[in-house]
């Protein structure tokens, strides 16, 4: 039995400095999981649009973040607009929230403000000490179509359905002719599809000569108050050289800007006819569904392409606790037989 007390000694030094190493080094011996890495999630995001102007949309976007566990520090969100078409980045924010306790949801706010033109994807990160913790996307498209404040009114031309065949939103009927001149009857329908009745504005109606673009005759025409849901159809005469085609353009103001706009075809040419490509306006802002990040529910999300790195505080490569005393006892179990004079 003495022969083999240096063989003890010597196995019992290998476990102490295993020992001795994992105490000093961080992750050998596997610590237990931590839910603390869980403890903000980008659960939502949503977009809004402010003050239309000519040039920029202010977009207001809220993003809710869950936490849960122990107080999270320095915690910050970053807001990113960046153009699909283009890839470049418009502008960015960065929204200092601070310490978040309990288990709840957080709301956090941003102003973007944008070119009006194309379409942006929305990036959201949440970082805590300047650690991505979460992350999350969405888009916007059709913002060049958002009517600027100035602009915007709830009147517009009457459209009929009814495809090729649809009534024009310009109507005419010959009031009167003489040798070379023929007076047009002139009118079109107003509709004011709001909940409130519509402000005082004027209504140009202009006959332009189709072949050669002149202005042949334009008449102005005042236009009260709409009541909200009614339609009012505005009416003046228009009188225009024989025996020619013209186009037939109405243009809506509202003090010094233009509201819209439509065209019809008069036809007093009996040899040849023209017509009008009628298009219809497209309504403007469309929000994509809330994309969540790349990460799984077990981390951080991190973007595609990221390489995930190494968490110290999980399970891992070591020697736990468990497997350094099992070492020992199966060690003293092996020696113990050996000595036994059986």
């Amino acid at each position: 039995m003495q022969r083999e007390w240096p063989l003890v000694g010597g196995f019992l030094a290998v476990v102490l400095i295993a020992l001795l190493v994992a105490a000093v080094v961080p992750g050998v011996i596997a610590q237990p999981e931590s839910d603390e890495r869980d403890s903000l999630q980008l659960r939502d995001l949503s977009v809004s649009h402010g003050t239309v102007t000519g040039e920029t949309v202010p977009l207001s976007v809220e993003a809710r973040v869950q936490h849960a566990g122990g107080p999270s520090e320095n915690v910050t969100v970053l807001f990113r607009a960046v153009g699909i078409e283009s890839g470049l980045v418009e502008t960015t924010d960065t929204v200092d929230v601070g310490t978040v306790e309990g288990d709840r949801e957080v709301p956090v706010t941003a102003d973007l403000r944008v070119n009006r033109t194309g379409g942006y994807r929305i990036d959201t990160v949440v970082y805590r000490d300047g650690e991505r913790r979460s992350s999350g996307s969405t888009s916007v498209d059709g913002v060049g179509n958002l009517v600027p404040q100035y602009a915007d009114s709830n009147v517009d031309f009457h459209r009929f359905a009814g495809g090729p065949n649809a009534l024009p939103s310009i109507e005419y009927s010959i009031e009167s002719t003489t040798d070379d001149r023929t007076t047009l009857n002139v009118s079109t329908y107003l509709t004011n599809g709001g909940d409130t009745p519509s402000e005082d504005m004027r209504l140009v109606l202009k006959a332009r000569q189709a072949d050669s673009n002149i202005l042949a005759s334009e008449r102005v025409v005042r236009v009260g108050q709409i009541s909200p849901g009614s339609t009012e159809t505005p009416t003046t005469t228009l009188t225009v050289p024989g025996e020619y085609n013209y186009y037939l353009d109405a243009v809506l103001w509202k003090e010094d800007v233009i509201v819209t706009t439509a065209r019809s075809a008069a036809n007093l040419n009996p040899t040849e006819t023209i017509e009008v490509n009628q298009t219809r306006r497209e309504v403007g802002l469309q929000v994509g569904d809330f994309q969540r990040g790349s990460g799984s529910a077990d981390g951080p999300d991190r973007e595609p392409g990221e390489t995930p790195m190494p968490d110290s505080s999980g399970d891992g490569p070591g020697f736990g606790p468990g497997l350094a005393l099992a070492g020992i006892l199966g060690g003293l179990f092996v020696l113990a037989r050996r000595g036994d004079p059986r």
